[in-house]
């Protein structure tokens, strides 16, 4: 993939060229990492050099990033997963090979979404939404059922002691309550399709995470 967009970034016209990312980003993808999740974020979880070079040597067309100003600002990354992996409960240790994606399955009909990154200088900018836009593009191209992935659920510790995760997800996608992440998917097109527990080491999201897809709409015109 390779294409260009003209986004708006402090009131002024920031050219964005979004590609699919290869070895040589390597040092500049795990700077990008740096720079959105800083301390106190454990810097193990940053992307390895091991990892990288698996997403695209595995699976190149699910490796992308968006880059302006001669800097990458934003990246991510999926892989393909058969239907019985994707019906299942799952974590994402579990899904992604612990972000190696060594279990990628060049048949799968489910391209998974293992990490979505922007770098919080050009938050605001559009970049989640375009880079999320580009993995459909990715999901039509190969002609691919659906996009899927695990959401954290980052308000949802404030309503923990009174909402079930499927309640509080619930009054999210019927506009009633606010989520960093689950609206920011839903307003790129994702559907959720279910609650998943222990997904994640994650305190904000007492460990839920939102199932939400994408199903790609040229393939179930075809099949009407």
């Amino acid at each position: 993939m390779h294409k260009q967009l003209l986004l708006s970034s402090e009131g002024k016209r920031l050219p964005v060229t979004i590609r699919n990312y290869e070895l040589g980003d390597t040092e500049q993808m795990i700077e990008l990492q740096r720079r959105s999740f800083p301390p106190p974020f454990p810097e193990e979880l940053w992307w390895k050099p091991e990892q990288l070079h698996e997403h695209v040597s595995r699976f190149p067309e699910g490796a992308l990033c968006a880059v302006a100003n001669g800097e990458i600002i934003g990246s991510m990354t999926g892989l393909r997963i058969p239907e019985s992996i994707a019906q299942g409960s799952h974590g994402w240790a579990e899904v992604t090979d612990d972000g190696y994606i060594r279990n990628h399955d060049p048949h799968g009909q489910t391209l998974y979404v293992v990490d979505i990154c922007v770098d919080p200088g050009y938050r605001g900018a559009g970049i989640g939404h375009w880079l999320m836009q580009s993995m459909y593009e990715t999901t039509v191209y190969l002609g691919l059922e659906r996009l899927l992935g695990g959401g954290r659920m980052p308000g949802y510790h404030r309503h923990a002691s009174a909402l079930s995760a499927e309640t509080y997800l619930a009054r999210v996608a019927e506009g009633e309550l606010r989520d960093p992440v689950i609206s920011f998917l839903l307003r790129c097109g994702r559907m959720p399709v279910g609650v998943v527990a222990d997904y994640l080491e994650d305190e904000e999201s007492c460990n839920y995470a939102a199932l939400m897809e994408w199903r790609n709409p040229f393939l179930q015109q075809e099949r009407k």
